[in-house]
């Protein structure tokens, strides 16, 4: 079983709007903190959505998804990077459209997350809000597209999975010679909306069950009960895991994090009680990007 690699998820304006202690998208200074002292607190790998906005109306080409402002990504990866610590860098946001994804990957992210399945995302913890919806097929051309960016652009492509019509686009594309083993996928469970699979433990074991071969996978859930249970399981079945104010931002017994490190160490704990070393950010890297393309992303 390998180390376990936790991705930390700062941000929270899509999934829970209106979360008290989530910084302004364009603090770009006070958001990169929360990833710095999540990466201290044992996160290896951060995911974030630098700046971005979500669109108001369905566009003319039928989706509704994010607009993207490239310079405040690439602000908040500096600012990450800044304290010299070099966490594996992963752009979120797989609710934008193909050319401003390719833009984004003129940055140098490590990774970046693609869904491998349709988004239809709907986003309303707090009913005194309005709803946050996203929506787009990612057909398999452009999955193809995107990938053969991913490739020119030394991008690892991280394959967003909320249910299993994904793993066959998965096999679809690296069958192609268009994803480089071994794969990096998270499986989503309890993001509300028609993609959506419940955040259960049969569903999670489903899933495991029919994943391909060479795949290391990653668990997402977004359901503040759920949870913790569905991650100390993934941790013990040799998954990784992914915490932060994105995916739940109140801990296990419901109170709100003040911070998305609180999260992070609660999954540490978690390893460390049954045995199982958190993986630091080389071995991180030799896992998500196998040894010799780690050492030769080192080198480059």
């Amino acid at each position: 079983m390998d180390d376990l690699i936790i991705t930390v998820t700062c941000d929270s304006t899509m999934s829970y709007p209106g979360f008290e202690n989530m910084p302004e998208i364009e603090d770009v200074g006070a958001i990169g903190q929360q990833y710095i002292d999540a990466v201290n607190a044992g996160a290896a790998i951060c995911h974030h959505h630098g700046v971005h906005h979500l669109e108001e109306t369905m566009a003319s080409d039928g989706k509704k998804l994010s607009t993207i402002d490239h310079d405040g990504w690439q602000q908040l990866t500096d600012k990450i990077r800044s304290v010299g610590t070099d966490p594996i860098i992963q752009y979120g946001i797989a609710s934008a459209r193909l050319p401003e994804k390719i833009k984004l990957m003129k940055q140098g992210p490590d990774m970046m997350s693609y869904a491998f399945n349709v988004h239809d995302e709907y986003f309303r913890p707090d009913p005194s809000l309005p709803p946050n919806e996203m929506y787009s097929l990612h057909p398999r051309d452009e999955l193809e597209e995107a990938s053969r960016a991913a490739l020119a652009h030394g991008v690892k492509l991280e394959i967003e999975c909320f249910y299993t019509g994904a793993f066959w686009n998965l096999d679809f594309i690296r069958d192609q010679g268009l994803l480089g083993d071994p794969v990096w996928a998270t499986l989503f469970l309890g993001w509300q909306g028609g993609a959506w699979t419940p955040p259960t433990h049969k569903a999670l074991i489903y899933l495991v069950d029919h994943l391909p071969a060479n795949v290391n996978w990653n668990v997402s859930v977004m359901d503040p009960v759920a949870q913790w249970p569905l991650l100390a399981t993934a941790i013990g079945l040799g998954g990784h895991v992914r915490v932060g104010w994105e995916d739940n931002p109140y801990l296990p017994g419901g109170a709100p994090s003040r911070s998305n490190a609180e999260l992070v160490e609660v999954v540490v704990k978690m390893a460390e009680l049954i045995g199982r070393p958190v993986a630091d950010i080389k071995t991180a890297r030799q896992i998500v990007f196998g040894e010799t393309a780690s050492d030769a992303r080192r080198e480059a």
